[in-house]
């Protein structure tokens, strides 16, 4: 058997708009005001894991689909990007028409959001840094399934390398949210409001400008 590592080198990979909807789910915050490595350290010190690095994806819409967004989102990772132990990924959002449901359980068509590419640039990471030894522990703050093969692959590079490896998911739950399943094959780690207000991100990138 492996031996289990008593300093865990810790890599998060942080989805921000799967995060994002969680926490609004969960906590009815109504944009992305968390500090995603505030979070993912204080997580890591909950588990007594080394926090060494967390990569952040998410999707960006262009100045002509969502001015507000693009200015939102440009904002708060350049302001990331100047933070040690990070590494940001980004995709350009695409909006399409979809049916969406409102308030009374009725439909309507609805301009929405999609990421392209972005699980599957998270599942690639997760995979190559495994297989190069970058890390004993992968944090994952997504409840994405399609990860769920990455972890499987993960899984099959700890037993060909003979070494420990743990995976865990972590998502924002309540008392009144519906969904509390992480990621199939990995552990689950549920974040509750205290750890989440915790890590709050003191700028609000919805203003032109900040303090």
């Amino acid at each position: 058997m492996p031996i289990e590592p008593q300093i865990k080198r810790t890599i998060a990979f942080v989805d921000g708009q799967n995060l994002f909807y969680a926490a609004k789910h969960a906590f009815g915050y109504s944009y992305p005001n968390y500090d995603a490595i505030c979070l993912t350290a204080k997580i890591c010190k909950e588990k007594n894991w080394e926090h060494i690095q967390t990569r952040f994806y998410t999707g960006i819409p262009s100045p002509a689909d969502n001015p507000f967004w693009n200015h939102f989102w440009t904002t708060k990772l350049a302001i990331m990007g100047t933070r040690q132990k990070v590494y940001i990924f980004t995709r350009p959002l695409r909006y399409d028409k979809q049916t969406i449901t409102i308030q009374g359980g009725q439909t309507q068509k609805g301009i929405v959001g999609q990421e392209k590419g972005i699980d599957v640039r998270i599942a690639l990471d997760i995979v190559r840094l495994a297989r190069e030894n970058q890390y004993d522990a992968a944090l994952i703050l997504s409840q994405d399934q399609d990860l769920t093969e990455a972890a499987d692959e993960v899984k099959h590079i700890a037993l060909e390398q003979d070494r420990w490896i743990k995976l865990a998911s972590a998502f924002p739950v309540s008392p009144t949210c519906n969904n509390r399943r992480g990621i199939d094959k990995t552990d689950w780690f549920l974040i509750d409001q205290n750890i989440y207000d915790s890590c709050l991100d003191p700028l609000d990138y919805r203003l032109k400008k900040n303090p």
